[in-house]
């Protein structure tokens, strides 16, 4: 399948805000108007589904609501970015009910992360469309420190030119959302380099949780060349985190990929870097690059990476490097 590049995005654009797992009524007022103001300074045209708000017992709104909205988004000619609204459990209930067609006839920047996982590999694998896992419409809402996940933003939506992933220097894994003044900062000691080596390849992956989900459906992408660039949220301990590996590893395919890249865990996952060299010591991961620590996931600050796109690991030289070409 030929892979498609939506446009960047430029000044006057149009994002349309999309709830496709919890519903936006969760976002305080207070944070939502930091991430309207936010992207009209950037220079963007905010607008949002119309059932954006709905809430139901599951913090979420109907399957044919989020089907709606995320239709309507793509097919709408003036919208050249669709943001999600934040993350949740429920995405890959859509994925029956999406027109394919619909995305693969009007490409356009799709950002989110967490359960939205599920959908951004799900539209590769059915369309060859990039999308991105990056900051959700919420994670705008963040008064404080957003510097470096609005730079990654920028590097990846804005600009069609590649660039390097640097580390941040202090990173934080506070309820912000409650209180966006009490912030802990922590220094951020680098990247942590479990295997040598030097390849490249196509970037799939996200929330390794929400991924798994997609395993024996037609939604599952393909791991052919791959780089898995995977994350867990504060609810995987250890001992769940490599029994999800291990189930990726047991896919018929796995050989195929070319590398392995981890994003920070959230703190209350108490995975240390000597825990997750014990649950990287297998066989079938030997022979591929592996690189964690990275600033992707559920702390703060993120990068913006490309599901679809090219990244290049070089862990060999004086100073390790991963690089995105396409995106």
């Amino acid at each position: 399948m030929k892979k498609i590049i939506p446009p960047k995005l430029k000044r006057g654009d149009e994002i349309r805000v999309i709830s496709p797992a919890r519903s936006m009524k969760i976002i305080s007022a207070e944070s939502q108007n930091i991430a309207k103001k936010r992207l009209f300074n950037l220079g963007f045209k905010v607008t949002y589904g119309k059932h954006v708000n709905e809430y139901d017992e599951l913090a979420s709104s109907s399957i044919e609501s989020r089907i709606q909205d995320l239709h309507e988004a793509f097919l709408d000619k003036n919208v050249k970015a669709i943001l999600t609204t934040i993350g949740g459990f429920n995405s890959n209930q859509l994925l029956n009910y999406i027109d394919w067609d619909i995305i693969n006839n009007n490409p356009k920047v799709f950002c989110g992360y967490s359960d939205i996982t599920s959908i951004s590999n799900a539209i590769l694998k059915k369309t060859g469309l990039v999308s991105y896992y990056g900051p959700h419409y919420s994670s705008f809402g963040q008064e404080l420190y957003f510097d470096y996940t609005l730079e990654y933003f920028r590097k990846c939506l804005l600009s069609t030119q590649p660039f390097e992933l640097v580390a941040s220097r202090e990173w934080s894994d506070d309820a912000w959302y409650k209180d966006q003044s009490d912030r802990k900062l922590i220094t951020n000691k680098g990247w942590v380099i479990i295997n040598q080596g030097e390849t490249q390849g196509t970037i799939i992956g996200g929330n390794l949780c929400t991924l798994n989900l997609l395993q024996g459906t037609e939604y599952f992408p393909n791991l052919e060349k791959t780089i898995l660039f995977i994350e867990d949220d504060s609810d995987s301990s250890a001992n769940v985190f490599d029994r999800d590996l291990q189930s990726l590893i047991h896919l018929p395919d796995f050989f195929k990929v070319k590398g392995l890249v981890i994003g920070r865990f959230q703190k209350k996952s108490k995975i240390s870097i000597n825990i997750l060299n014990k649950i990287i010591c297998k066989k079938e991961l030997k022979n591929i690059p592996i690189v964690a620590n990275l600033d992707f996931g559920h702390t703060d600050p993120k990068m913006t990476l490309p599901i679809g796109g090219t990244a290049i690991i070089d862990t060999q030289g004086a100073k390790p490097a991963i690089r995105i070409l396409e995106h």
